[in-house]
């Protein structure tokens, strides 16, 4: 088990786009499951890339519910179509400890990416799994669950972040 280190917010990574993965060797397979190491490892429920540093576009995600695990390895997530129907939930982030806001999302979901090998899956993704897909493409396009809130609740939150890191 190879975990890889967390970067915390606000850290000028979260504003950057990744770049599109081109190549589907083994180094790209051992990225994807020390993502999936790091994420059992801090019992979280996705990560995206450059929440580690890494400026590509992955994410993993398992929800292990019924402690079954049910790991997604995506390679250039892409979200295809999102429901008008919208439902708010409480989102945190292991990037941005000890805060969390509710957060409106679009219900479901339909995404396209590639497995480790290269080959295309298109997954309709609903509830939590959909919210923790959209939560982690946006890391990926330069956007936290923070920049959904007012600029007076972000500043807020983000100087709770602050105070922790001093206490």
């Amino acid at each position: 088990m190879s975990t890889l280190k967390l970067v915390y917010g606000p850290d000028p990574i979260f504003r950057k786009h990744a770049d599109m993965v081109t190549v589907y060797d083994a180094a790209l397979s051992k990225t994807l499951q020390d993502m999936a190491d790091t994420l059992y490892f801090h019992n979280a429920l996705g990560i995206g890339a450059n929440m580690l540093g890494i400026l590509q576009r992955l994410v993993v995600v398992d929800l292990q519910e019924d402690k079954k695990k049910q790991l997604y390895k995506m390679v250039n997530p892409e979200i295809i179509n999102k429901s008008s129907n919208k439902v708010e939930m409480i989102e945190a982030s292991l990037s941005f400890p000890g805060i969390k806001a509710k957060i409106e999302r679009p219900e479901h979901i339909e995404v396209v990416y590639y497995d480790e090998a290269g080959a295309k899956i298109e997954l309709a993704a609903t509830g939590l799994l959909a919210r923790v897909i959209q939560h982690e493409v946006d890391y990926l396009n330069g956007i936290t669950f923070l920049d959904y809130l007012s600029p007076v609740k972000r500043k807020i939150l983000l100087s709770k972040i602050k105070k922790n890191r001093r206490g």
